[in-house]
Parts: C-alpha cells; sequence; structure tokens
C-alpha cells in the first residue's frame, strides 16, 4: 500500500518554486507577494494562516497580514480589500475563511481581483474553469490532482468519484479531472450528503476522493480492492484528535494508495496556493 505523503510533496515542489521565485527575481526585479486577511480570533484560521506565511518565507515569497478585530464591518473589509487590489506588490490575496457573521462571504470572495484570485473561488476563477480556460486553479483540488500525478498514479481513462460538491472542492475537483489531457481525461460521479446510496458509487470508484465533511465516513466494504483513496476532510474528534473522512485502518487494507490525515492533502493545499501566487507574478511581469 503506498502512502500519498503530502507533507514530504509539499516540500519537495516549495523548493522547486523557490528556485523559480529566484529565476523571476533574477530576470525581472519581481518578487511575488501574498497579502493574507484575517479577520477575528478564530484559533483554526490563525493557525491556518501562520502555516502559509511560513510556507511563503521558504519559497521567498513575500508576505502581508492584515489581521482584523472580529467587529470588523464589511465596508472596512471591502475598502482593505480593493487598496489590496491596487497595490502592485501585492500578486495574491487570500481572504481567510470563515468570516464573522456580519460579513457576507460572497461578498467578499467576488471583491477580489480575479487578477489576484490565487484561492480560485471567485465566479470568474470557476467560470474559466468549467470553461477550460483556467487563470488559477483552485489550490486544494490541484493539491489532490498534483498529490496523484506525482506519485505515479494514472488519471486519464480512469473512474474517479468525488464525495463533496463544493464550490471549493468537489465542483472544481470534478471539472479539472473530467478535463482534457493526460493529467484529466478521468470519468468522474460527484457524490453527495444526499446521494442514495454512496458506497455504491464508491465501490465502482479507481480513484476516489472524500471531501463531504464527516468523519471516517468512507469504510473498507465501501472501497473496491486496489483503488486510491484521497482523503480531503478535516474533523475533529471529541478527543480533540483531527482525522479525515475515511476511516484510515480498514481503508489502508483494501486500497493500493491512500493520503493521510494530517499530512496529507492539508500541506498540498498551502503550496498550490505560493504556486498560483507565482503565476500571477509571472503575468505581471510579462
Amino acid at each position: 500500500m503506498l502512502l500519498l505523503d503530502g507533507k514530504k510533496l509539499a516540500q519537495t515542489i516549495q523548493a522547486e518554486i523557490a528556485r523559480d521565485v529566484q529565476a523571476l527575481h533574477a530576470a525581472t526585479g519581481v518578487r511575488p507577494g501574498l497579502a493574507a486577511v484575517l479577520v477575528g480570533d478564530n484559533s483554526a484560521s490563525h493557525l491556518y494562516v501562520k502555516n502559509k506565511r511560513k510556507a511563503c518565507e521558504q519559497a521567498e515569497i513575500a508576505s502581508w497580514l492584515h489581521a482584523l478585530p472580529g467587529e470588523t464591518t464589511q465596508f472596512q473589509l471591502l475598502d482593505l480589500v480593493a487598496r489590496l487590489n491596487a497595490d502592485p506588490q501585492v500578486h495574491g490575496i487570500l481572504v481567510q475563511l470563515p468570516l464573522p457573521r456580519q460579513i457576507e462571504e460572497s461578498a467578499i470572495i467576488q471583491a477580489v481581483s480575479p487578477d489576484k484570485d490565487v484561492d480560485g473561488f471567485g465566479v470568474q476563477s470557476l467560470g474559466l474553469l468549467a470553461t477550460g480556460q483556467p487563470r488559477f486553479y483552485p489550490c486544494t483540488p490541484l493539491g489532490v490532482q498534483q498529490l496523484l500525478i506525482r506519485n505515479g498514479i494514472p488519471i486519464a481513462g480512469r473512474h474517479v468519484v468525488v464525495v463533496g460538491r463544493s464550490n471549493i472542492v468537489g465542483k472544481p475537483l470534478a471539472l479539472m479531472l473530467m478535463g482534457k489531457g493526460k493529467e484529466a481525461d478521468a470519468t468522474v460521479t460527484v457524490c453527495h450528503s444526499r446521494t442514495a446510496d454512496v458506497g455504491y458509487h464508491t465501490r465502482q470508484a479507481d480513484i476516489v476522493v472524500m471531501a463531504i465533511g464527516q468523519a471516517r465516513y468512507l469504510k473498507g466494504d465501501m472501497v473496491k480492492p486496489g483503488a486510491v483513496v484521497v482523503d480531503v476532510g478535516t474533523n475533529r474528534t471529541p478527543e480533540g484528535k483531527w482525522v479525515g473522512d475515511v476511516d484510515f485502518e480498514a481503508v489502508s487494507q483494501v486500497a493500493s494508495a491512500i493520503s493521510p490525515v494530517p499530512g496529507g492533502v492539508g500541506p498540498m493545499t498551502i503550496t498550490m496556493l505560493l504556486y498560483n501566487t507565482l503565476q500571477s507574478a509571472r503575468r505581471v511581469s510579462g
């Protein structure tokens, strides 16, 4: 059984990004820059942003943190986003979700310039992806795809079942894997919380991607022997332990390859954020 070690792979790709950042800066004088916006005191959000800024530092990408109080208004946040949109040193804008209740998340997401939407969450970014003309691939789906490709797992011609239909993971990942090219060309089935018999579908899959947000949902008898399983879920148990959407112990006895939680998709998501920021800076520098 192959362990899809996202932590180790992320280190390799981040070293490649750092090399490319140095080359871009030497050739053009442009250093990629990522601005992170954090509103409130959500402990998980603080940890995520800290890890992203640490990764930026290691890849020699400039980063700035705009930490705002929890009572920040939507108007104030929109004003900050507008200023970051206009700042030529900022090539990517990350607004950490979730936002406080008084702020409409969709309004903030759409306020980020499409040219700096390195999360790939905006309507224009998703629309371009749907029509096969992507500007930025959303970070988690791109991380999943790279985890498969870099581990030598073929995608073309395979049946992939994605469990989860969010705009952040499920939908864009399905679009990416059913696209054209050797790193795609899959037949994709999307299941979700209202699917009558998820296990029926996952047992048909060559590759299962779990992103449904339910701890240990996928059991061993829901997986075809030899299938590849990628776990995007992050769920906290009552004991305080982080687990995925996959019953790792049971499924690892059946699958040919599986990603762990933590240490699987999570580090790859951060890495793809750096990659998109580099791509944005390259576009600006010509």
